[in-house]
């Protein structure tokens, strides 16, 4: 597996890093990877100890042991979940902290960001999407590289990084979390995966040949898309309206996008109510993710969607004493 990984090119020597460590089998396996690679004193791990669990205090003394035997430097992050009904989900405020801090810490840094996800993390996320999101594109899986984010174990099942760790004699830690049905990915894991391998047993495999298809078209589209707009940030609504539905979908998606600076889910899906906006004059429709298409004189322009103002904004000022 070590040569695989350094043939990736995501880990090199001197290249800082910033592991995302939580202790269990995936990262720990990235994490001597990454020393090995990229060099010890090139690497900091990070741990970010929610205190959700009873585990917690002994998951952190675990890795602060792992990252003194790698010599490896350690930084610990404790946020704590706000209470009240606004806390929102649980798993997406861990990620949402996890990724922040990491993103913080290699921005400091000068580092890119390591994430532990593997092939079988990758099967999950597919099906997960596949069940939550009509979108073609929610269905091209995680990229090895995105952003400041590499994965380097992408190309390698759990099972794989469970053998290198136990064949490099490195414990790691399991979170209890993961056997419980209370969250949708593991009730993909413990259930549907292993269902799809009792239909076939290359399912996995499958799934995954069927994203990197798809990822692959996807860049054929692109190109279409670009032909169409030609570096431009907006359409006229003739010219949107002459396109298949299909093409149609892509290019507001993409002008979308542009405006939200990144991915602004579910705005193609309404596509046919943006080319039927009124050619005359001025219209406005709001779309997702703080999207607003606006309509000048039958050409259609993307951009943010106006906060409203406050009681005290509405208020006339007064001039004098």
């Amino acid at each position: 597996m070590l040569e695989q990984v350094r043939d990736l090119g995501l880990l090199a020597p001197g290249r800082p890093v910033v592991v995302m460590y939580s202790g269990g089998r995936d990262s720990t396996c990235l994490l001597d990877l990454a020393a090995a690679i990229a060099g010890p004193s090139s690497v900091t791990a990070l741990h970010v100890n929610y205190g959700l669990r009873e585990a917690a205090e002994l998951d952190e003394r675990h890795c602060r042991e792992l990252c003194r035997r790698l010599g490896v430097a350690l930084e610990v992050r404790r946020p704590r979940r706000p209470d009240g009904p606004g806390a929102g989900n649980l798993q997406a405020w861990a990620r949402d902290q996890r990724y922040g801090e990491a993103t913080a810490l290699a921005t400091e840094l000068g580092a890119q960001v390591a994430a532990g996800h593997t092939a079988s993390d990758q099967v999950e996320t597919i099906l997960y999407r596949l069940a939550s999101s009509p979108s073609r594109r929610a269905l091209l899986g995680m990229r090895m590289r995105d952003g400041l984010v590499i994965r380097p174990l992408l190309g390698f099942t759990r099972a794989q990084t469970g053998a290198y760790c136990t064949e490099r004699g490195l414990s790691w830690r399991e979170d209890e979390s993961n056997d419980s049905d209370a969250y949708a990915r593991n009730r993909i894991r413990r259930h549907l995966v292993p269902a799809l391998d009792a239909v076939h047993p290359a399912a996995q495999a499958n799934v995954l040949a069927l994203a990197a298809i798809l990822r692959e078209e996807g860049e054929v589209l692109d190109e279409l898309v670009g032909s169409v707009l030609q570096g431009r940030e907006e359409i006229a609504l003739a010219d949107l309206r002459r396109l298949g539905p299909g093409l149609r979908r892509l290019v507001v998606q993409r002008l979308a996008d542009t405006a939200a600076g990144g991915p602004a889910a579910g705005v193609g899906r309404r596509a046919d109510e943006v080319a039927a906006m009124k050619d005359r004059g001025t219209a406005a429709l709001d779309l997702p993710h703080g999207v607003r298409a606006t309509a000048v004189d039958g050409i259609v322009r993307f951009g943010a969607t106006p906060r409203p103002r406050s009681d005290e904004s509405r208020r006339p000022h007064r001039l004098g004493p």
